[in-house]
């Protein structure tokens, strides 16, 4: 599976930002997509998830409230919005892909993919 991460960049504090992750097609399932962030000398930390059957969303404390994550089931894209950034945000935002394949018609061979990464800088 293929992630291709769009929507970083420069803003300022109190900007907006959308961020897109759109998966490669293929037979892999796809149960989760999310964002998780990660600046340097720190742990990569989870933003925000969707799941594709029900689109139940989750949310870290440090956005819960200011941010949206949405999906497109029929392009394999996530959307992340996030309001009101402040320089905290700065980091490195990574698209996670979990899921599995199918065994003879069950699930089996469950994996994760990651992205290379988007930069978001929030000034101050």
């Amino acid at each position: 599976v293929r992630l291709s991460e769009a929507g970083g960049g420069l803003v300022q504090a109190g900007d907006s930002l959308t961020l897109s992750c759109a998966a490669s097609k293929s037979a892999f399932r796809i149960t989760v997509m999310g964002w998780y962030r990660q600046t340097p000398g720190k742990q990569r930390e989870f933003v925000a998830s969707i799941t594709s059957s029900d689109a139940t969303t989750y949310y870290a404390d440090s956005v819960k409230g200011r941010s949206t994550i949405s999906r497109d089931n029929s392009k394999n894209t996530i959307f992340l919005q996030i309001k009101d950034l402040n320089p905290e945000g700065t980091s490195a935002y990574y698209c996670n892909v979990k899921g599995h394949n199918l065994c003879e018609g069950y699930p089996c061979d469950f994996k994760e993919y990651w992205g290379q990464g988007t930069q978001v800088t929030v000034s101050s």
